[in-house]
């Protein structure tokens, strides 16, 4: 084996071993990063979180048909997001002013009590 052979041997096992510790060093730290999905979830209620009771769905079903039917109400305004459990109706999503945010919560008090209503409604600008 002359030197020059040497060489490029001695080079390629520095680059394999460097390259083999940084895959590891990847590794072990994916492995010991804490899992914290359980603190990050959304604790607020999604369309995914809707309940599949017959009185739930029922409810959300006439709720839409009330927000549909009032022609005062923007493009956002009729497509909010209404999500019941056990009774509850989570409203959220962007609506355009104040007024056209009071006008839904007002809808949503036609269908069912105040008290049963969560208001999760932004006004966009």
């Amino acid at each position: 084996m002359n030197g020059s052979t040497l060489h490029i041997r001695i080079v390629a096992f520095a680059v394999l071993a460097i390259s083999s510790a940084a895959v590891t060093g990847r590794a072990q730290d994916q492995g010991s990063k804490p899992d914290n999905s359980g603190q990050n979830k959304d604790q607020n209620p999604t369309a995914q979180d809707q309940s599949s009771a017959k009185s739930d769905r029922q409810l959300t079903a006439k709720l839409r048909r009330a927000i549909v039917a009032d022609k005062g109400l923007s493009m956002y305004g009729h497509n909010i997001k209404i999500i019941t459990q056990n009774g509850t109706v989570t409203l959220k999503g962007p609506v355009k002013s104040d007024e056209e945010k009071q006008k839904i919560e007002s809808d949503a008090a036609g269908v069912v009590s105040r008290d049963s209503i969560v208001d999760q409604l932004t006004v966009t600008q």
